[in-house]
């Protein structure tokens, strides 16, 4: 077996990817990863398709530059931008195909709920990547803007959180949903919140767990060759410093590696 010692990539607007980053760290002990936040052009969310796809192609352009070996588009606003499965020869893996697949496997009812971005609601690239595994199902969708700057500033388990929580959900309980797609990846940050309003009985689909089982099986098939033993740092690079986004990221990733945490400050422009 060949190792490939370069590291995976994997970028999103702010601190959310570090969800999928976590899960990354916690299945691929070996591997060595760079981070890259564009939190100089946070949110992505409210920006316009072609404004996304722009900055996307700046981020990948910028992790090439970097030497990955492959790319892990770790924000759902930009995934629905990213329709290659390679880019200039890199393997790419958006959130939203591995994602819509375990959603669709894991309704029980047939009614799933999305909840997201503007942009990513806009798209309605959920609906239809769930509706090419399984048609019969039922997706509701509910953008639900104000999670990420909550995520942001850590308030992953307040009163204010639960409050607009229950104020943006409420309408997808009534649905009578057995599955919530987490489609942003500042989501999962606040799990506690969003399970509060629909019961312990519902499924939460977060990307991270989903996108790790399909980088997984491309280790098996070698369309990525694994590494042998990581590094000893791992590098978060930032295009807008903040002592906030440190810290929060020290606490997210922090006890899932025994790298040495560095941060960057970089231009992707």
């Amino acid at each position: 077996m060949s190792f490939d010692p370069r590291p995976i990539g994997v970028f999103d607007s702010g601190i959310g990817g570090l969800t999928v980053l976590r899960e990354l760290l916690k299945n691929f002990p070996d591997e060595n990863f760079i981070y890259l936040g564009d939190t100089a052009r946070l949110p992505y969310g409210s920006k316009s398709a072609d404004t996304v796809r722009k900055y996307t192609e700046q981020n990948m352009n910028f992790l090439k530059g970097r030497d990955v070996k492959a790319i892990v588009v770790a924000c759902n606003t930009a995934s629905t931008q990213v329709f290659e499965t390679e880019y200039e020869g890199l393997p790419v893996y958006n959130v939203i195909d591995p994602g819509s697949e375990l959603a669709a496997r894991m309704t029980e009812n047939n009614r799933v709920a999305v909840i997201a971005t503007r942009a990513t609601v806009k798209s309605e690239s959920y609906t239809k990547k769930i509706h090419a595994h399984k048609p019969e199902v039922e997706v509701f969708s509910a953008a639900c803007p104000l999670f990420v700057p909550l995520a942001e500033e850590g308030w992953h388990d307040d009163p204010i959180t639960n409050l607009i929580a229950f104020r943006y959900l409420q309408g997808l309980k009534a649905q009578d949903v057995d599955t919530v797609v987490l489609a942003c990846t500042h989501y999962p940050l606040l799990k506690t919140a969003i399970q509060k309003v629909f019961g312990n009985h519902v499924n939460l689909v977060d990307s991270g767990e989903a996108i790790a089982k399909l980088l997984a099986q491309d280790f098996s098939s070698q369309r990525l060759n694994k590494n042998n033993k990581s590094g000893d740092k791992l590098l978060i690079c930032l295009t807008d410093a903040g002592t906030q986004f440190e810290k929060l990221a020290l606490a997210l990733v922090g006890d899932f590696t025994d790298q040495r945490i560095v941060f960057e400050t970089v231009s992707v422009i």
